[in-house]
C-alpha cells in the first residue's frame, strides 16, 4: 500500500492519544517492550550525548530512562499531545527535569544540528509524510548524531483487517509503511549506515472487545482522513466478533514493528541533478524475522 494514499488526520491523531494519556502505561505492554528494546539500539552512541530529542515521547517513560543514563544531557520531551507531556513529570526526578515540548514531527521547532540522539519509540506510524518527517530530524541531528526509532509496519492488526474485510466493512485499521518504504525514506532523506529490522508479536485477549477496548486505550484507533464516523450497529459487531479469529478460545493480534538505525553523516553528499540523493533495493535492507 502506498501510504501517500492513506494521508492520517492530525487532529484526529491528537485527540486520540490525548484522551489515552491517563490510561496509556497501563495498557501499553507492548509499547513498553518495544520501547525497551529500543533503549538497547541507542546505547550504540559512541559518545554520551549533549542532547537528546524523545519524539513521541507520550507520557515520557523512555525520556527518564534516558535521562537516568545520561544524567548531564538536556533531554527533550516532544509530543503532540499536551494531556500526554503533563505525564511525563511522574516519569522523572525533580533534580533531572525532563523538558517538554508539544509540537508537530513535520515541523520540529529546534534549530538546525542541535541533537545529538534522536530517539522515537513508535510514533512515525502516525507521521505523514514520511520522508518529509525523516528529513526534518536530519535536519537537527548534528552531523554524526543518531535516529533509532521503531514503527508500526503493514501486517499490525492484520486479523482485524481481515475480519472487517470478510464481514464486508471498511477495515477501521490504519495503514502503517512497509519495511521497505522505510528504508527507501532513511536512504532518500540523507542517512547512512541504516539498518532496519522486523519482528512480528503476537497478542491475545480474552475476546474482541478486549482487543478494542486496548486500542482505545493506548489512542491506537482509526485516525484516517476518510474513517468512517460513528458507532457500529449491534448486528454488524456481533458479526465481527463471531468472524475474528481464535486461537484456543482467545482471539489474537499480530503486531509487525520495524525497528531502525541511522546516522547523519559527517558530510553531507553533494545533491544530484534529478534530486534523488541515492537509490536502494528492498533486498539489501537487513531484515531480521522472528
Amino acid at each position: 500500500m502506498n501510504q501517500d494514499d492513506t494521508p492520517f488526520q492530525r487532529q484526529a491523531v491528537r485527540r486520540h492519544f490525548s484522551r489515552a494519556a491517563a490510561t496509556y502505561l497501563e495498557a501499553a505492554a507492548l509499547q513498553k517492550e518495544v520501547e525497551a528494546r529500543l533503549l538497547e539500539q541507542s546505547e550504540y552512541l559512541e559518545i554520551p550525548p549533549q542532547r537528546v530529542l524523545d519524539l513521541g515521547s507520550g507520557p515520557g517513560r523512555a525520556s527518564g530512562i534516558l535521562k537516568r543514563r545520561w544524567p548531564k544531557a538536556e533531554v527533550v520531551a516532544m509530543d503532540l499531545s499536551l494531556p500526554m507531556l503533563r505525564q511525563v513529570p511522574k516519569q522523572t526526578r525533580f533534580w533531572r527535569p525532563v523538558k517538554r515540548v508539544c509540537a508537530d514531527a513535520m515541523q520540529l521547532p529546534f534549530p538546525d544540528r542541535c541533537f545529538d540522539l534522536v530517539f522515537s519509540s513508535l510514533c512515525l506510524q502516525w507521521v505523514h509524510p514520511l520522508p518529509q518527517a525523516l528529513r526534518e530530524i536530519r535536519r537537527v541531528l548534528k552531523p554524526g548524531g543518531m535516529l533509532v526509532f521503531s514503527t508500526f509496519g503493514p501486517d499490525t492488526l492484520m486479523e482485524l483487517r481481515e475480519t472487517y474485510l470478510a464481514c464486508g466493512l471498511e477495515p477501521a485499521v490504519s495503514p502503517f509503511a512497509a519495511i521497505q518504504q522505510v528504508g527507501d525514506a532513511l536512504q532518500g532523506a540523507g542517512f547512512a549506515r541504516n539498518v532496519l529490522d522486523r519482528e512480528t508479536y503476537t497478542l491475545d485477549y480474552p475476546d474482541l472487545q478486549a482487543l478494542m477496548r486496548e486500542l482505545q486505550a493506548i489512542g491506537a484507533t482509526d485516525a484516517r482522513t476518510g474513517r468512517a464516523r460513528g458507532l457500529m450497529g449491534k448486528a454488524r459487531w456481533r458479526a465481527l466478533d463471531a468472524a475474528y479469529p481464535r486461537r484456543d478460545g482467545r482471539a489474537v493480534s499480530s503486531w509487525e514493528v520495524i525497528a531502525a538505525m541511522a546516522f547523519r553523516p559527517e558530510h553531507d553528499p553533494p545533491p544530484r541533478e534529478d534530486g534523488i540523493v541515492a537509490r536502494i533495493a528492498p533486498d539489501r535492507i537487513t531484515r531480521r524475522v522472528r
